[in-house]
């Protein structure tokens, strides 16, 4: 399942990391946080490292539907009300800041990666007071917004919000050119971080500044990171032959629709769930039955999936990653919002490391914790962490392998363990424990992709056991 993306820009292959080195600053994931961040430091003259387990944009920076926006869903009411206006408009500010960071960069080096302004909308079936209220606290705020009762998709809508002069673009086309003149080392696990020195399965690197950019935080303690955010996952499916809509648009509800064209291409996302609740798959189907309702005609030329990082309060993490840690920052959260968000991380980790002023940072501290804000988001999360820790637990009555099908997964209790089995097509099984390599919570099957998730914290791994993605950092694969 590769993404639209993939297809179009492949990365020169770089080396692994070979024994110990120092360096000033080094940044951990060369995703497009990590990216970014690592090119506003060098063009300051900084001398920078970066590392990854796997390869360069090989994460969820290539699932993305790369839309460059300051519209997050409704949000900029709701930091008004919890937050306060001036902190709204920190928020507003920085996000307006990437969008145009990314225009300069670009026409800067003159980078040939499909960029286009275009207008944002969200719009929503049945709901149009909220849609109202979000227009006057984006006005408020300072951002070009206005009400509209049509938009250009074949859904009978109450109303949009249209936010003017967004950006979209193939965001590893834009990586790929910003990247050349880094550093960057590629299949080097990080193990552990002591202080200054980061030891790797290839040696450890010494650094002044080290930069966390890893989608979700490799280090539990400090920063406790697991229990202030949960991760999502959601599908995109590329189609021939549907409309061209003039625009990015995003529903309202609960489980609303992503639309944006590229090169003739329509992609459509939605079907989000936590990571860990698709045992029964159908998520491609759902997005490729409703394409058939509204573009009878189209055909489905690509799809892939996506993964974020969901915080407690709807903003992300981005500043020092603890009081203890003074050297070390963090960018993750990014709530479905990767473009900006990791612009705006960029920016923020930039301005700290070279010691400027940032007047919209406060907002997005990792300090932040009030437990009176969004308390029954941080109640879910706790119950949902405690019932699939409990669960590892419980009993699950003896069953025999060659009661799974080809082509299915299941948990059973085998030597006394619980573990997972999955059969291929051909009958071949592949046996992995269901514990989570991470905190030990247990794994849920993924039918849709052939993967065993976590409901906890989002880890991924394939149906033979080996890491996909983390929190966690090593395989699963029983002994």
């Amino acid at each position: 399942m590769k993404s639209i993306w993939e297809e179009n820009c492949k990365f020169d292959k770089r080396e692994d990391l070979k024994g110990n080195i120092k360096t000033d600053i080094l940044v951990i994931g060369a995703g497009i946080a990590g990216i970014l961040t690592g090119y506003l430091l060098k063009q300051s003259g900084k001398e920078v490292v970066l590392i990854d387990k796997s390869e360069t944009a090989s994460g969820n920076t290539k699932c993305t539907t790369a839309k460059i926006t300051s519209q997050h869903d409704l949000i900029y009411d709701k930091l008004i009300k919890e937050f306060g206006e001036e902190k709204a408009k920190q928020y507003a500010r920085a996000n307006e800041l990437a969008i145009k960071k990314y225009k300069e960069i670009i026409d800067e080096r003159k980078i040939k990666c499909d960029f286009e302004e275009v207008d944002a909308y969200i719009y929503s079936l049945n709901e149009i007071d909220k849609i109202k209220e979000e227009v006057e606290a984006a006005k408020k705020l300072g951002i070009d917004a206005e009400f509209v009762e049509k938009i250009n998709l074949p859904l009978e809508v109450k109303g949009a919000i249209k936010f003017n002069n967004q950006a979209q673009f193939n965001p590893l086309k834009f990586l790929k050119d910003i990247s050349k003149d880094l550093v960057i080392y590629e299949n080097t696990r990080v193990i552990k971080i002591d202080e200054n020195l980061v030891h790797t399965d290839k040696g450890d690197i010494e650094a002044n500044h080290i930069v966390v950019a890893t989608h979700y935080p490799i280090i539990n303690a400090p920063g406790y990171y697991f229990m202030k955010m949960h991760q999502e996952r959601s599908y995109v499916i590329a189609l021939e032959n549907a409309d061209s809509i003039d625009g990015m648009y995003i529903g309202y509800e609960k489980q609303g629709y992503s639309f944006r064209n590229y090169k003739g291409l329509l992609l459509l996302g939605g079907i989000s769930q936590r990571t860990g609740e698709n045992e029964n798959g159908g998520c491609y189907d759902a997005l490729r039955k409703f394409a058939k309702e509204i573009y009878p005609n189209s055909n489905e030329k690509y799809h892939w999936s996506a993964q974020d990082c969901i915080t407690i309060d709807g903003i992300p993490y981005i500043g020092i990653y603890s009081d203890s840690t003074p050297n070390i920052y963090v960018a993750t959260g990014f709530n479905k919002w990767g473009m900006t968000s990791a612009m705006v991380s960029a920016m923020i980790i930039s301005d700290f490391i070279l010691g400027n002023e940032n007047d919209f940072s406060e907002i997005f501290s990792p300090k932040r914790f009030d437990l009176s804000l969004s308390i029954n988001n941080i109640a879910n999360d706790m119950v949902e962490t405690a019932k699939n820790f409990i669960a590892q637990k419980i009993y699950i009555p003896s069953s025999e392998i060659e009661h799974i099908k080809n082509g299915h997964a299941g948990i059973v209790e085998y030597n006394g363990e619980k573990v997972g089995v999955y059969k291929n097509k051909d009958g071949k099984e592949f046996i992995v424990s269901t514990k989570c390599a991470h905190l030990g919570c247990q794994l849920h099957w993924n039918a849709d992709e052939l993967t065993w998730d976590c409901p906890c914290h989002g880890s991924r791994f394939d149906y033979k056991g080996k890491l996909i993605e983390g929190p966690a950092n090593k395989d699963i694969v029983e002994d």
